[in-house]
């Protein structure tokens, strides 16, 4: 890069509410600047705002690009070697291909000259199967260059990875923001004399690596703000601290984002960012709350502090711009922001300080809504003064920052207390010592430039060049000559890149990849084996098998040594080291720290005197006893009472955690501690998901994350569920209160329960629960429950998958647990669980369960997440006292009960005043006729409701039972939807309600009915019918539309998609999954790969949804050509009676099942059947659209769903696995 001085080096982050500019001038000079990211009113783009301001120059802002899609005629499929096949094609995997359609360029030219003619000049290219045969793609990219495009994103070049969808969207995100960056960049330039000739400008791309302005594409540029906060206290905190593992906390305007760092950058390379999923090394880095922006409600009873974010613009409502009470606004209201230490940037004409009054008077009126509900509540309580209100805010917001955090040290099998907490970001200061002791942790680290952090890491930062490739190559030592090859070429490319950059050889390094997995799963690691040397048996880059083997059993408590190890692909990391870095800068104390100023701080308890410090006058060795504030122009830091700030070295602050100060918490309600309390109890079950995750074995737990973890009362009554896969919830509450009707006083510490029988609590065989009852000093009986429900993937039965379309009786579906006790006296009882599930096998026509060994071990997985449970609240109970804990959970239940009356009042007030009465009632029908009748009656004056299914059809003859578990489920589900927010799931919102299902109906069966069907398809009419009942919408496609396809040698499950109903205010969702299921499909290109069908066709089914003001939701068509012989069997409803509209709204298409022979001749299925396929028969498959709503007459509104509150954009790996987690 060569000599830096006598330049300027300008790094700008720019936040969600600030940005922050740092600049070092020539002579070693720093200048650092920060203003609001957004302010129409005074200038359009910040950063170039913040230079201006430096550098006196103008820079203007550039356009942004966006407009269609459309399809290319041709088709490539890997090469099976079926008669009439041509000769195939190598890619550059390894593996096969045949083309069986050229690009038909002379058709795409046209389709290209016509985006063109409408000014369209930027391309995004994706195609099937280029990942590793990218010909087709060069082919329309040269095309397209030909024509004119000036920019054309190839998915083979962005990102060259298997799976179509995310390496499209990659592509597309690429081609969207790239043009504008150059855009922006020229813009840039040419606000410079001689327009940055000879000027290295460098940008931070979401990997933390520095790429030349020249060769910055947009797919890499998504994080790249907060990725350089991570590389900030990588460079300053964990070298300093002596190598200890980091927790990044960067808290903003806008955002809170977590990381982590221990040595090594932690990628992801896979995430989704505004809902846009993109295939690129990216920091994994956590967006888990709005920070200081978060808008704060009270709710039902519940302090809520966001996600709802009051934005850059207005902003908190002490921002002067008429915004919303935020955390902000709180902290301002406790003392602990001064606003004499903000610049005057506020306001309309950006001129004013910050408004204190403001803050005040926007809390008061939600003081008012606590203390009316503390005066008029169930609980009777003293009002709480505006400071206490605050404070509980404060208290709320904390703990929901730190489940994420937990959650993401948890996940990867860290201990949160192991690590020093580096707090950055403009808010951060003001939480740090609260976060890191509810995290357990000792040390807080705050660089000097903490609050402009993210701009130094900018400066502190390398410059980093990648090369990556597919590969589908064995990890053997037959392969290693090949991956060795493939390495060097890449890291060759890497330092000729950085050489060409200026960078002599002995600044580059470079770092090898492969990333790894065991065949027959999808979980692959990027490792690197730096920590792990070649040996003889290993390639030359390293042993990356070791590193393997040790990252997998950290991560999730195993390994599976007799399954052979798949290289997905190889990648090259090349960094040229800039050689810029910060001097640390010692400043010697002379004499005790000067106090600048005393103010009242709020603490619990009340204010107390605090002295302010100012950071530029602190030297190294001061030491600050809490409480005090320490402020610099960019930050202020709240050191609590208990804890002890010094001024370390290098003038950064390291704070010493004390403990808390004990506080007494009553049984008596308080809705402070309720908010705390439900973020515990939900982080209790979170955790245990966690542990099941880590440590089970099977793919749908291991990676479909088909389960459920569940914290349970004494009475078996359910108060904590996580995560909310809609067909447990509920459910698992029946199975844990049969358990304790059924043993009585048979439970004795160190038993553990199995249990999935229907008449139980079960939803279906596959779904096993397994209860512990929890044990406490003193206590005769279990004090709570906790309980994990997996679906195992076979349990025996007539049918691979335990899942058969035609059983008849529940013995056909699989082993019957109805009260097993799994572990006795502490002992597993495996021979006795091993019987258990092979019973089956003797009943004519059936099998025991195919796969005993996953069996035992994802049941071992459930023992110890239910283990991980039990310890978590028995660190709770000695927190808080037995007493404490189980009232809360009984408050907890308390208050979602009472958000369900409010409903039921506000939706029996809203029919009274129409004249209208306060019963309805709906009726819908199962394709065999079967009806399913809902009356329900609304007690205004009691809030609560009485649902009466009686006149629903009797037990069928076939598998749509639904046991009464499943009604409950979605009785649940619905309730939380007709409530319209985020509520506790649990007992409480069945509270209200009264349930009658008469017995020996096809809701509540005999014990020996099978009931397959309906866990994934009656469960789905029952909810139409309870929302058609409330007329909250009309019916969605009322099907999960079960496809199974399987041989000797292979087995594949899928839920297909459809329509949504549209409501009052919105149009149905096209193409996806609703209410009871949110399955997400495979990939196409995994899809084709390890499964004999090729997928001809998926695309929406055009006017599927029915009619109306509002119209239903297009259902898709999917067509699998097969390659090979199979049974196919389907599972599937709405093939006779069509999903209702709703208030004059059409209803809409019905599904259909085809098989088209290859003779041409086609069949209909019907919508329940198995049938044997063959090569060339190809399965078309019609889904069901969703409901209208309105009269398709009325005046068209606009289109588009209501206004949603702006909120922060999450992301990252915890977010990652939730999303993946709720679409089970």
């Amino acid at each position: 890069m060569g000599n830096p001085e006598g330049r300027f080096h300008f790094a700008i982050d720019r936040g969600g509410t600030f940005t922050d500019v740092f600049a070092q001038c020539p002579g070693g000079h720093v200048r650092v600047l920060k203003l609001l990211s957004e302010d129409p009113a005074n200038y359009v783009d910040a950063p170039t705002e913040g230079i201006r301001r430096i550098l006196e120059q103008a820079v203007p802002m550039p356009e942004v690009l966006y407009e269609e899609v459309l399809e290319v005629d041709e088709r490539v499929v890997l090469y099976r070697g079926e008669p009439g096949t041509g000769t195939p094609v190598k890619g550059c995997t390894g593996d096969l291909l045949e083309v069986q359609q050229p690009v038909d360029l002379g058709g795409l030219r046209g389709k290209l000259e016509g985006l063109l003619s409408r000014g369209i000049r930027s391309l995004a290219v994706v195609l099937m199967h280029s990942y590793t045969w990218a010909q087709h793609e060069q082919q329309v990219g040269a095309l397209a260059r030909e024509l004119g495009f000036t920019h054309v994103s190839l998915s083979s070049e962005a990102m060259p990875m298997v799976r179509i969808v995310p390496r499209g969207h990659t592509a597309c995100a690429d081609a969207y923001l790239t043009p504008t960056i150059q855009r922006y960049v020229q813009g840039f330039r040419r606000g410079f004399q001689g327009q940055l000739k000879d000027v290295q400008v460098l940008f931070m791309r979401s990997d933390g690596g520095l790429a030349p302005m020249d060769s910055f594409s947009g797919s890499r540029a998504v994080l790249s703000g907060p990725a350089g906060g991570v590389v900030g206290y990588s460079a300053t905190t964990y070298r300093v601290e002596g190598g200890q593992p980091v927790i990044g906390f960067d808290m903003g305007g806008t955002s809170t984002d977590v990381s982590r760092y221990a040595g090594e950058f932690e990628h992801v390379f896979e995430a989704s960012t505004a809902g846009v999923t993109l295939q690129a090394p990216q920091l994994d880095i956590n967006t888990v709350a709005a920070g200081g922006g978060s808008r704060l409600f009270f709710r039902s009873g519940l302090f809520v502090v966001g996600p709802e974010s009051a934005g850059a613009h207005p902003g908190p409502a002490c921002y002067r711009k008429g915004g919303p009470v935020t955390v902000t606004d709180a902290n301002l209201v406790l003392g602990r922001l001064l606003p004499a230490s903000f610049p005057c940037i506020f306001g309309p004409g950006e001129d004013q300080p910050l408004s204190p009054e403001a803050s005040r008077k926007a809390l008061e009126a939600v003081a008012v809504e606590v203390n009316s509900f503390l005066t008029n509540g169930p609980c009777p309580a003293s009002p709480l003064s505006l400071e206490e209100v605050a404070m509980g805010f404060v208290r709320v917001a904390n703990e929901a920052m730190c489940r994420p955090i937990r959650a993401l040290t948890q996940a990867r099998g860290h201990d949160p207390s192991a690590h020093v907490l580096a707090c950055f970001g403009g808010a951060g200061g003001q939480h740090a010592c609260a976060i890191a002791r509810a995290l357990g942790m000792d040390t807080v680290h705050i660089h000097r430039h903490s609050g402009l952090l993210s701009a130094l890491g900018l400066a502190l930062a390398d410059v980093v060049h990648e090369a990556q490739e597919p590969c589908s190559l064995p990890y053997v030592p037959e392969t290693f000559v090949q991956l060795d090859q493939r390495l060097s070429r890449l890291e060759e490319q890497c330092v000729d890149a950085l050489r060409a950059q200026g960078f002599p050889r002995s600044q580059i390094s470079t770092e090898s990849f492969l990333h790894l997995r065991y065949q027959g799963t999808d979980c692959a690691l990027m490792v690197s084996a730096h920590q792990h040397p070649a040996t003889a048996r290993s390639p030359r880059a390293g042993d990356f098998g070791a590193a393997f083997v040790e990252r997998y059993m950290r991560e999730f408590g195993f390994i599976i040594p007799e399954r052979p190890v798949v290289v997905d692909d190889v990648r090259v990391r090349g960094t040229g080291r800039s050689g810029l870095r910060l001097e640390d800068v010692t400043k010697a104390q002379t004499g005790p720290p000067r106090v600048d100023k005393m103010t009242q701080c709020y603490f619990e308890g009340g204010y107390q005197e605090t002295p302010v410090y100012l950071l530029g006058e602190l030297g190294y060795g001061h030491k600050l006893q809490g409480p005090c504030l320490v402020i610099d122009s960019n930050s202020t830091i709240l050191v609590e009472p208990g804890c002890q700030a010094e001024v370390t070295e290098t003038g950064d602050i390291r704070i010493s955690v004390g403990a808390e100060a004990p506080s007494t918490v009553g049984t008596q309600l308080d809705p402070i501690q309720l908010s705390i309390f439900s973020h515990r109890f939900m982080s209790i079950a979170e955790q245990m998901g966690r542990i099941l995750q880590r440590t089970a074995i099977s793919t749908n737990i291991k990676e479909r994350l088909d389960f459920s973890c569940a914290l349970f009362g004494p009475d078996g009554g359910l108060v904590s569920n996580a995560p909310h896969i809609p067909v447990h919830l509920g459910a698992m509450q029946e199975t844990v209160q049969f358990q304790i009707q059924h043993l009585g006083a048979d439970l004795h510490p160190g038993d553990v329960l199995l249990s999935n029988h229907p008449s139980a609590g079960g939803s279906h065989l596959p779904d096993l629960t397994v209860i512990t009852p929890v044990f406490w000093p003193g206590q005769t009986r279990p004090v709570f429950y906790v309980a994990s429900r997996g679906h195992h993937a076979d349990i025996g039965g007539i049918t691979p998958g335990s899942m058969p379309p035609h059983s008849t009786t529940l013995q056909q579906e699989g082993a019957v647990f109805l009260s097993f006790k799994l572990v006795q006296g502490g002992v597993f009882q495996e021979e006795a669980v091993t019987e258990a599930l092979r019973a089956p096998g003797k009943i004519p026509g059936c099998s025991g369960t195919r796969n005993l060994h996953d069996n035992l071990s994802d049941l071992r997985a459930q023992v110890a997440a239910n283990q991980k449970g039990i310890q978590l609240v028995g660190e709770l109970i000695g927190q808080y006292s037995l007493d404490v804990v189980q009232a809360y959970m009984g408050h907890i239940q308390a208050n979602a009960e009472l958000a369900v009356r409010d409903m039921l009042r506000a939706f029996g007030t809203s029919r009274q005043a129409r004249g209208l009465p306060l019963e309805v009632s709906a009726e819908d029908h199962m394709d065999d006729g079967s009806p399913i009748r809902l009356r329900v009656q609304i007690n205004l004056s009691q809030g609560s409701a009485v649902f009466d299914f009686s006149g629903t059809g009797p037990e069928v003859f076939g598998n749509l039972n639904a046991p009464r578990a499943i009604t409950l489920s979605a009785l649940i589900y619905c309730l939380r939807c007709l409530v319209g927010r985020d509520i506790p799931l649990n007992q409480g919102c069945l509270a209200p309600v009264r349930v009658v299902i008469p017995r020996g109906s096809i809701l509540d069966p005999s014990p020996e009915a099978a009931v397959v069907g309906g866990n994934v398809l009656t469960s789905q009419r029952v909810v139409d019918v309870i929302l058609g009942a409330f007329g909250a919408c009309a019916a969605s496609q009322g099907c999960m539309n079960n496809v199974t396809l399987g041989n000797d040698h292979m087995g594949y499950y899928e839920t297909v998609a459809g329509g949504a109903g549209a409501g009052p205010g919105w149009h149905g969702r096209s193409g996806v999954h609703s209410h009871m299921t949110n399955t997400r499909i495979t990939d196409p290109e995994i899809l084709e790969s390890r499964y004999p069908v090729i997928l001809r066709r998926f695309e929406l089914r055009l006017g599927s949804g029915g009619r109306g003001r509002f119209r239903g939701g297009d259902g898709v068509v999917r067509e699998l050509l097969f390659r090979e012989e199979a049974l196919l069997s389907v599972l599937t409803e709405r093939r006779a009676f069509r999903p209702y509209g709703l208030r004059g709204g059409e209803p809409g298409a019905r599904g259909l099942n085809l098989l088209i022979r290859k003779d041409g001749r086609t069949v209909n299925l019907g919508g329940k059947t198995s049938v044997s396929v063959y090569p060339g028969d190809v399965f078309c498959l019609h889904t069901p659209g969703g409901g209208g709503y309105g009269d398709p007459e009325d005046p068209a509104p606009p289109p588009g769903s209501p206004p949603q509150p702006l909120a922060f954009p999450e992301r990252g790996s915890v977010y990652e696995y939730r999303r993946a987690q709720e679409a089970v």
